[in-house]
């Protein structure tokens, strides 16, 4: 809805509107579409409300897929959601219970924090990239101090190409995550898949490609052309 229908229904100013609207947006609890200017039901609903739970069902969804994972990789691996400028993880599995990583559900990262955010940047359409990238902080490789805006744009067109993205210890020492993007309906990126784990290096070369795959499966199950959306993007499907 736009901000003059929901203040019109509520009887209230649309400043006062919306002004509530952005505390919400904050928290995650509201989104707004940049392109048409209207707001809908954020992902973490999920944690306080049931009803959006089962509406939203991403959860339920990717359970399955992420217990594959993360049975085959010895990994932890997450489906996190987008909201302003974080993540929110929403689902969660671990293949190694005697290594486990304290990801909590309802957990947020930064938008643009590692593979995840390049993940992210590179899948957004070319506006919203462009307005990420100015950003005065950014996360991609860990302090944003480290930031190299063209090392970022050649990995943001490799992650476009393979269609996942990786961190090999870089934000953590020791820790190695892979990520790949994730749709639904109306072809929308709606977050990411992550596979994080202590794995050795040479078996990244075939977790990248596993982990792409499986988010390619996630978004057909939620009603994304993945095929499209890859050829859009002039990536390989």
């Amino acid at each position: 809805m736009s901000l003059t229908e929901i203040c019109s229904k509520l009887g209230i100013y649309k400043s006062k509107g919306y002004s509530i609207l952005n505390t919400l947006r904050q928290f995650g609890l509201v989104e707004k579409d940049p392109q048409t200017k209207t707001y809908s039901l954020g992902p973490n609903l999920i944690f306080l409300s049931r009803s959006v739970l089962d509406n939203l069902n991403y959860p339920e969804v990717v359970s399955p897929f992420l217990e594959s994972l993360a049975r085959e990789t010895h990994g932890t691996s997450l489906l996190a959601l987008i909201s302003g400028s974080h993540v929110f993880v929403v689902a969660k599995r671990e293949g190694n219970q005697n290594i486990g990583f304290g990801v909590r559900l309802g957990h947020r990262f930064h938008l643009t924090l590692g593979a995840h955010g390049r993940v992210i940047a590179a899948f957004l359409p070319e506006e919203e990239r462009e307005r990420l990238l100015g950003r005065k902080k950014l996360y991609f490789y860990g302090d944003p101090s480290r930031m190299d805006v063209k090392r970022l744009r050649e990995e943001v067109l490799r992650c476009r190409r393979d269609g996942f993205a990786q961190d090999l210890g870089e934000v953590t020492p020791g820790v190695h995550v892979v990520s790949a993007p994730v749709f639904s309906h109306r072809d929308k990126l709606i977050g990411c898949l992550i596979l994080i784990g202590t794995f050795p290096e040479e078996a990244m070369k075939d977790y990248g490609p596993k982990v792409a795959e499986v988010a390619k499966q996630v978004s057909r199950k939620l009603g994304a052309d993945i095929e499209r959306i890859f050829q859009a993007h002039g990536a390989v499907n």
